[in-house]
């Protein structure tokens, strides 16, 4: 939420100078010269009267929002004493009419352009709404409906649609202030919709006279409270390096471009790093080693009663963890490393959870270059995703027959000792 606070701090840095604001946080960097070079100083002197008030009136109570008391003392201030500064100005009125007659003229070669442009306007929204109800879920330390959200707007956007008006999502700003006011149920939500419904009817003229310096202070001040420095910016140096990276390329994101794009690149950023972590964590837990130059840390408990038996004759691979496409080039490059003279490879795969497409063609690929040195491939403790992956590219039966799969190691022994003769006479003709 720091991306977010800083925005909403930025985009009223003019309007608490007595200015319009830019339309983008480049252009306010940009052109921040223009409202320096000649200051409204009422409007900053009012800007601050309402901080102050919101910060130092929950001293005195906390029964009403500091943030009304802040608005309405500051505009009635700059009503009578009648400054000039911006004000929030005219403010249409009346119930607007149907526009249902548009429906009925729309050129079917346009139907499938409407359908795509409805359908990403629905996305987005849906995003931000999500979005939104996750922030609010944050600071509430509630859980929101998602169903009930979307259902909700949609049936907004469709009434706002009739009578022409333009699809609304969920907005974080507002959710924000109506939160920090006090908000804590529906009632809050119902309570601004009718306030907007009875601005629309009449009270516009009155909204009308409150100063855009005055709503500056007030969103500068949620500003500042979402920030989120104690969880976020605190500890960023504390960390681990990439995750500090993802955390600036994500706010910087979110403050020069906007919030959907930010959590996109976010997502993609935090699934590739967790894939490196994955792939570290596999590699790390995958061996190949013969059993006679294995040091007794290194075996698994119930390879040590063969370690004797079979040291240097036969080799074992340890894989731990998801065998997926960040792992595969890694898995090559232990192949390849096998002794030449290798004849048997026991694969122990009872750690192994999951194998995505890339990991069962390169276990594939990887089997076919064992067969062709004549090597003899053993798997033991495969578990059910990775096997029926092995099944269906016929991995098995066709590289590994059902008589080379074994449920437990202890199995693969006992297989061992009834065919070590075969075995041997194998390993005799090296």
């Amino acid at each position: 939420m720091t991306g977010i606070g800083i925005i909403i701090i930025l985009f009223q840095i003019y309007p608490f100078m007595g200015y319009k604001s830019a339309k983008s946080t480049i252009k306010i960097l940009a052109q921040i010269y223009e409202p320096l070079s000649s200051l409204n100083w009422m409007a900053i002197g009012l800007g601050a009267m309402t901080i102050a008030i919101i910060y130092l009136f929950p001293k005195v109570t906390k029964v009403v929002p500091s943030a009304l008391v802040a608005l309405l003392a500051a505009t009635m201030t700059a009503y009578y004493l009648k400054l000039d500064i911006p004000l929030i100005g005219e403010i249409p009125s009346g119930l607007p009419s149907l526009q249902i007659e548009g429906l009925f003229s729309i050129v079917p070669s346009m139907t499938w352009m409407i359908i795509e442009f409805a359908a990403t306007i629905a996305a987005l929204g849906a995003i931000d709404s999500l979005l939104t109800s996750v922030i609010a879920d944050n600071i509430t330390k509630t859980k929101h409906n998602s169903h009930r959200e979307l259902i909700g707007q949609g049936i907004g956007n469709i009434a706002s649609g009739l009578i022409g008006g333009l699809p609304g999502a969920g907005a974080t700003m507002r959710t924000i202030v109506n939160v920090n006011a006090g908000g804590k149920t529906r009632l809050s939500g119902l309570t601004h919709s009718l306030l907007l419904f009875t601005i629309l009817l009449g009270l516009g003229k009155y909204a009308a006279c409150i100063p855009m310096c005055v709503l500056a202070g007030i969103l500068i001040t949620f500003g500042i409270g979402i920030v989120d420095y104690h969880k976020g910016l605190r500890y960023l140096f504390h960390v681990p390096r990439a995750d500090a990276v993802i955390l600036i390329i994500v706010m910087a994101i979110t403050v020069f471009e906007n919030l959907i794009h930010a959590v996109g690149v976010g997502v993609v950023l935090a699934c590739v790093l967790f894939m490196k972590k994955a792939s570290d964590l596999a590699e790390l837990g995958t061996t190949v080693t013969p059993l006679g130059s294995s040091r007794e840390e290194e075996l698994w408990e119930d390879e040590k009663s063969v370690y004797d038996e079979y040291r240097d004759k036969i080799y074992i691979k340890h894989m731990s963890g998801p065998m997926f496409f960040g792992f595969t080039s890694r898995f090559q490059e232990l192949i390849k490393e096998l002794d030449p003279g290798i004849k048997i490879l026991i694969i122990r795969m009872r750690e192994v959870p999951y194998i995505d497409q890339s990991g069962v063609f390169v276990l594939q690929e990887s089997i076919l270059e064992l067969r062709m040195k004549d090597v003899m491939v053993l798997m033991t403790g495969v578990q059910p995703q990775p096997l029926d992956m092995m099944k269906k590219i016929d991995i098995i039966p066709s590289l590994i027959t059902e008589e080379f799969l074994f449920k437990k190691f202890t199995d693969c022994e006992l297989w061992l000792k009834y065919n070590l003769k075969n075995i041997s006479e194998s390993l005799k003709k090296l």
